[in-house]
């Protein structure tokens, strides 16, 4: 086991307004930005390290003021770059230290983890305050309106059938949920407290899943159509909410109409659309699936098909009668990329610039299932599915012991870590995007594509634990549908389960616990509830094996947030955290935390998860 760590007692710096003015800077600014060391520090200096050029410059501190808890230090960090990276260097007796987004050490470290300031403006602000539920439309809800034959390559299933989570018909078992099914089931997404809807892909393929499209022109009829989607669009907006589509910018399917017209002529303008080999089956495709042949961006055209300009893919349907509010990109970061082809920073930045033309609201969004960082810094895509820095960390503390799953991909299962595991990944993996970045990922328990959270983690319990830390952490939560009410799955597709509507009419049910429902609903309020928890800094207070506490702060409020898998040793914080006058006040969780003359005592109870309002 790792041994516990106490935090507040280091220097701190964050992007947040504590620390960094909220504007986005442009060329040529000088911005200043604040750290915090502790009164019991030692610093005879406190330098910034930027870079200019690529070129390190040693920039001083001046003292700004000295508060009850801490000396602040403010210095001017240059923007002469697109991206300006900064850390601090703190001048102490016998040697020196450095801050950086990972934490303090007392060593030379490398650029990728340091601050970072960006020029390129950062997702849409209505991103500040959503919160994301993933629909996968064949298992979320039937409307009844459903006429014709079937497909022949679709194997219909009863709503209540077990999704089949490998072999042979994983990806032609047909529900039938649709368009109109989802419409009719908004009340359940505002009652949870939800306010942005992410469809997965709504074009025509030959699977469930549809990111084997046949075409980008059209609503696949199976769905409703068109009309369906502009109807559903009307529907949420006219509720506040919003609406995200998902689209496959890095291939088609072997059905689509490019590739059929580019296998016919290869000397016509769609055969430049793909990448061609002398091997079987002929063409590349995504991971060597011949379904999937794989889009080529060094083919002028392809790009105002896809992503340019009001016409293309991108742009046609974010305008009435469809106004989706944005796009979340599959495999994003193979997009682009293909030996020595690597336009990935090109199409994503492309695909940002039609969108801005057509709704300057409309947000971009990665999926990258590893490390992200060098593709979100640079003007592309303004967030990524956080799976890096938050799932993978949080399944491996929280993961069932007795479980033996594969994790995410991986030829090994989900392995079990401490406290101090996972918020040492969750530090590396933050800490090489700007904060501007860090505030707008979609932090994630599960998706569509994973083993469903309460499989991975056990118990109602454990997913409480789960849920308090995505409603508390930095960023944007995003829930696949079903996880609220304790839905399973072994895989991605067993995890690909239909709501059970009938069990969440009558109040629960076998299948669907209306008890993690409300925790959902809950932690979700809470969040709503407080801006420190949607906009605020985050400090790490205490880091155990099993417990970890944090602060989220604005210039207004300030929040604590305890979460605990085990009863551990409890631990006492400085008491100037709590505003004077003030007392505690408990957001959520019920416990007490401990007022003392001279310190605040953290409770050794667990598991459960614990929010107090300090200030």
């Amino acid at each position: 086991m790792s041994p516990s760590r106490h935090l507040l007692d280091q220097p701190h710096h964050d992007g947040s307004e504590l620390y960094v003015r909220r504007a986005t800077p442009r060329l040529g600014d000088v911005v200043p930005v604040r750290v915090r060391v502790p009164l019991s520090g030692t610093e005879r200096a406190v330098w910034l390290r930027t870079v200019r050029d690529a070129e390190p410059r040693m920039v001083p501190t001046r003292l700004e003021r000295v508060g009850d808890d801490a000396r602040w230090y403010v210095g001017d960090v240059p923007v002469h770059n697109p991206v300006a990276g900064y850390r601090v260097l703190l001048d102490e007796p016998g040697g020196y230290r450095w801050l950086n987004g990972r934490g303090v050490h007392e060593r030379d470290v490398p650029d990728a983890g340091d601050f970072r300031l960006t020029v390129h403006d950062p997702a849409p602000a209505w991103m500040d305050t959503s919160v994301v539920y993933q629909v996968f439309p064949d298992r979320f809800a039937r409307s009844g309106q459903q006429t014709g034959d079937l497909p022949d390559w679709a194997l219909p299933a009863a709503w209540d059938d077990e999704p089949i989570a490998s072999g042979r018909g994983v990806a032609q078992q047909y529900f039938g949920g649709d368009l109109p099914g989802v419409e009719q089931r908004l009340d359940h997404l505002q009652r949870l407290g939800v306010d942005t809807l992410y469809l997965t892909p709504v074009f025509p393929g030959r699977s469930n899943h549809r990111y084997d499209a046949s075409t980008f022109d059209v609503v696949d009829p199976l769905l409703g159509g068109d009309e369906a989607l502009a109807s559903l669009s009307r529907a949420v907006h006219a509720r506040g909410m919003r609406i995200l589509g998902d689209l496959t910018t890095n291939h088609t399917g072997a059905g689509h109409e490019w590739f059929a017209r580019a296998q016919a002529d290869r000397s016509g303008e769609e055969a430049t659309f793909y990448y061609w080999t002398d091997d079987d089956p002929g063409y590349v495709g995504w991971l060597e699936h011949a379904s999937l042949p794989k889009l080529n961006y060094n083919a002028p055209a392809l790009s105002g098909r896809m992503v340019e300009g009001p016409d293309s893919v991108i742009g046609r349907w974010l305008v009435e009668p469809y106004s989706l509010d944005g796009w979340r990109i599959d495999v994003a970061n193979m997009t682009g990329r293909y030996a020595d082809d690597d336009l990935t920073l090109q199409v994503a930045r492309t695909i940002r610039s039609t969108m801005h033309a057509l709704n300057p609201e409309a947000v971009l969004v990665s999926e990258h299932f590893h490390d992200a960082g060098t593709d979100l810094a640079a003007g592309g895509w303004h967030a990524n599915m956080n799976y890096s820095a938050f799932t993978r960390p949080v399944w491996t503390w929280l993961v069932d012991p007795h479980l033996d799953l594969g994790f995410l991909g991986m030829p090994v299962p989900i392995p079990r870590r401490d406290g101090v595991s996972m918020v040492d990944t969750m530090r590396d993996f933050d800490s090489t995007v700007p904060w501007a970045v860090t505030t707008h990922q979609w932090n994630m328990l599960g998706s569509h594509d994973t083993a469903r959270l309460r499989t991975v983690v056990g118990t109602r319990e454990r997913v409480e634990l789960a849920a308090g830390l995505l409603f508390t952490y930095p960023g944007t939560p995003a829930m696949f549908a079903g996880d609220e009410g304790g839905l399973t799955g072994t895989n991605g597709e067993h995890a690909r389960v239909p709501m059970p509507w009938d069990q969440i009419d009558a109040g629960g049910g076998p299948r669907w616990d209306a008890a993690t429902f409300e925790i959902y609903r809950s932690l979700i309020a809470v969040r709503r509830g407080s801006r420190a928890l949607r906009e605020g800094g985050m400090r790490w207070a205490v880091v155990t094996p099993d417990a970890v506490a944090y602060l989220r702060e604005t210039l207004d409020e300030r929040v604590l947030v305890l979460v605990a898998r085990a009863p551990w040793e409890g631990t006492d914080l400085p008491r100037h955290l709590l505003a004077p006058g003030a007392s505690p006040e408990n957001l959520y969780g019920g416990g007490d935390l401990g007022v003392r003359p001279d310190r605040l005592r953290l409770p050794g109870d667990g598991p459960g998860v614990q929010v107090w309002r300090l200030a």
